[in-house]
């Protein structure tokens, strides 16, 4: 029996935490190339997929391809079957993550939604912290396939959750499935991911990454002549003539990159430098969620206040603020500054992520609300991927220039390997060198965060306004059918029965002022 629009609405916060129940350990920590890879290439063709069969079906789907690629992962006798299994774990994300935006964006009203959207990024946020503490201790305490032997339950927990509390939803029209579409965002996705994650190995002109990027290039541009010329397209170009939707998922891609590239050198700086093991190294690392989730839970009554354009820029500018302070690190300085750089990033990429994912998600029709969140999974994907490539080559690079030209060869390699040197004069240097190299990083990092901010402001228009369709819509209360006038969704209401409940959200359509 399918649910009343009433219950529905009842039960949208019991909703959201199922929702949220998709951060899990290893996925956070032990994300490998594999996952990354299959992840990142189908996330596009997971969220079409969503619209056109229902996004609670996806979302079971991918919680059970989650929690078998897990559970195979945990007990893989061979290598190979390891990376078969981290394979599925990253299909069954693909279909999760888009499924469970998508889902929050049906089911709340455009009034709550971003206080909805802040408590799913403000969770987000508390899987960065719980995924390296939780992962370190499991490591610590039991044996390597307890890191994805954990997600089992979770799993579960979710899936008997989502039956009685996530309704179906997709896009009325059921349009047919875009194989030729699909296929072309895998291939070109899958070229510009591989390319960035061999890069920082292989070299950013060596020619196998000069051919992963040229094959992301030409697969790309056949995406897109391919989907402005089919009559169902997967993703709609006009999307990104909407400075709402193009101008939000430029700013997310930069917040990850900045994010993602930072813990990445930082947490090799409080380990081999600070000396601290890889469990109280994640917990060192948790400050970043409390940040997050404080500037998350902030966001929706400052960007009620004071709209996206102020409010995005604003969170990139406090990112590069942290940046420019971490900056100043050396080898002697102590965790104080570390943390509070850590919390001041937390509180940017929150009041920034929050009201940019808002943005998107509002600024698309809701019957395709999987294919806008997996576009919004995507560039984080891509931004974080990057941001580990690029800032990790800076910082290898920063490192070697800053070595004294006399050390062995092995201390070249990277600071883990100088110091395994038997030399303490090395090993010094070598961490010097290593601390000089990010401060550069850090510092390069706030510069791109800033011109994130600047194209935030310049493309993101000022406010949302929520424009009606012509079609019906109901009223939660008694289930009368009203035709909406144009007017903010605040205002409508059921005069019928002279009840202040807002309207569902069901065939509502927001577009950017």
């Amino acid at each position: 029996m399918t649910p009343s629009a009433a219950t529905i609405y009842r039960r949208r916060w019991w909703t959201l935490g199922v929702l949220s129940l998709n951060a899990s350990a290893s996925q956070l920590q032990w994300i490998t190339d594999v996952y990354l890879l299959v992840f990142a290439g189908v996330l596009l063709t997971a969220g079409s997929l969503g619209d056109r069969f229902g996004r609670k079906k996806a979302l079971l789907a991918g919680l059970v391809l989650f929690g078998s690629g897990s559970l195979f992962s945990a007990f893989s006798g061979s290598p190979e079957l390891l990376v078969l299994g981290r394979g599925v774990m990253g299909l069954g994300g693909a279909f999760i993550m888009p499924s469970t935006l998508s889902v929050l964006t049906n089911v709340f009203p455009a009034r709550e939604r971003a206080r909805a959207i802040s408590i799913w990024a403000g969770v987000s946020g508390l899987g960065i912290a719980i995924g390296p503490i939780t992962g370190g201790f499991l490591l610590d305490h039991f044996w390597w396939g307890s890191v994805f032997l954990v997600n089992v339950p979770i799993v579960i927990v979710a899936l008997l959750a989502a039956k009685p509390l996530v309704p179906e939803s997709s896009d009325p029209k059921t349009p047919p499935v875009d194989t030729l579409g699909a296929a072309l965002s895998i291939a070109s996705l899958v070229s510009l991911v591989w390319a960035i994650i061999e890069a920082q190995s292989r070299g950013w002109s060596s020619s196998p990454i000069l051919a992963g990027f040229a094959a992301f290039a030409g697969l790309g541009a056949a995406f897109v002549a391919w989907e402005l010329r089919t009559p169902h397209p997967m993703l709609q170009m006009t999307f990104f003539r909407n400075r709402a939707f193009s101008g939000a998922s430029a700013a997310i891609s930069l917040v990850f990159f900045a994010l993602m590239g930072t813990i990445y050198f930082l947490t090799q700086y409080i380990q081999l430098v600070k000396g601290y093991s890889p469990l109280a190294a994640g917990v060192r690392i948790a400050p970043v969620a409390l940040g997050l989730m404080l500037g998350a839970g902030m966001s929706p009554k400052l960007n009620g206040r004071f709209g996206t354009k102020v409010m995005v820029p604003a969170g990139l500018t406090i990112v590069a603020g942290a940046l420019t302070l971490l900056a100043q690190a050396n080898v002697d300085t102590g965790y104080g500054l570390v943390a509070a750089v850590l919390v001041l990033m937390g509180l940017g990429m929150g009041t920034a992520m929050a009201p940019a994912t808002d943005s998107v998600m509002g600024s698309l029709p809701l019957e395709k609300a999987s294919i806008g969140s997996a576009m919004n999974d995507t560039t984080r994907q891509v931004g974080g991927a990057l941001g580990v490539a690029v800032l990790g080559s800076l910082l290898t690079t920063g490192y070697r220039d800053h070595l004294d030209p006399h050390v062995p060869a092995q201390a070249r390699d990277s600071l883990g390997a100088a110091l395994h040197v038997p030399s303490t004069h090395v090993v010094d240097g070598a961490q010097q060198a290593f601390v000089a190299g990010m401060s550069t990083t850090a510092l390069v990092a706030a510069a791109i965060a800033l011109v994130g901010a600047l194209v935030a402001a310049i493309a993101l228009p000022k406010r949302s306004r929520y424009r009606v369709s012509t079609a019906q819509v109901t009223c939660i209360s008694c289930g009368t059918e009203i035709a909406p006038s144009l007017a903010h969704l605040g205002s409508l209401h059921c005069h019928d029965c002279r009840d202040a409940q807002p309207l569902t959200a069901a065939k509502l359509e927001v577009a950017a002022a």
